[in-house]
Formats: structure tokens, sequence, C-alpha cells
């Protein structure tokens, strides 16, 4: 799909601000509304707009410690990573599973929980379980310098 200046500044103003009603996303882009939101359903058919969703704080929510995790596999085949993605995408507390290069790691997550010690539970009893990890390696976030969701568009 061929984006222009009108696809690009919806991609924009929506990724700031996806609970806009189609009128104000018209208004705000120099649009009627229904091509504006014909444009906005060619997007989502397209699979540029992959989907919406609520931005949380975890920290009101309880979730305090968030950890890089380098994971790495004893055996690289399909099947393995396979097994790995299942196990992983099962587990709440990740919240990101990357398969990554350049790296001793095969794999780095994001994870967010409580505290210490439901990293410790998350760590030993559920993610050093699952077949073909071999190796762990965590770096604890101290905060985020930059956190920016929007894709440029």
């Amino acid at each position: 799909m061929e984006l222009d200046s009108y696809d690009r500044r919806i991609l924009e103003i929506l990724q700031s601000d996806g609970r806009l009603s189609n009128q104000e996303l018209a208004e705000r882009i120099g649009l009627s509304p229904s091509p504006c939101l014909r444009r906005v359903r060619a997007l989502e058919e397209a699979g540029v707009i992959s989907g919406y969703r609520a931005q949380v704080d975890a920290r009101k929510l309880g979730l305090t410690l968030m950890a890089l995790l380098h994971i790495s596999m004893d055996k690289h085949t399909p099947e393995r990573f396979a097994n790995f993605e299942q196990k992983i995408a099962a587990l709440p507390e990740v919240i990101e599973c990357l398969l990554v290069t350049g790296q001793e790691a095969d794999y780095q997550l994001k994870v967010i929980v409580r505290d210490m010690d439901a990293y410790q539970d998350l760590l030993l009893n559920r993610i050093t379980r699952i077949e073909g990890v071999t190796g762990v390696h965590t770096s604890f976030v101290l905060r985020r310098a930059l956190d920016k969701a929007p894709m440029p568009a």
C-alpha cells in the first residue's frame, strides 16, 4: 500500500490518540468525514493499522520491576524456537519477545513484575524450565529515558 500525506497524518494522529472520533480526525487532517473514514478503514484492511489499545501505567497496577532478559537456547531449530515462543506467549509478565542476532543470546525478553520475589519466581519456576533454555542474563531497568511508541509515519 502506498501512503500519501493524508494517510501518514492519519497514522501520526491515531498513534498519539487512538480514541479520536472520525469527525475530530477528519477536522485535524483537513478532510471531510467520509473520505477520512474510508482511508482509516483501508489502512486497517491493509494491516497498516493492526489494532488499538489502551496505554496503561504499570506502576498504578503495582508492577514496579522491569527487566530485560537475554535467553540462550541449546538448539537453533524451528521446532525449538516455536516451542519456546509458545511457552513465552503464555506468560503474562512477558510483554515483549524478540528473536535477536549479534548477541550471544537468541532472544531478548522484556518482563514486568511486582517485585524481585515475583521476578525470581518467573525466572526460576517458569522461564528456565522451558525446554532448550541454557542461559539467562538479566538487566534491570532503572528508568525509562525514552518511551517512544509512535512509529515514524
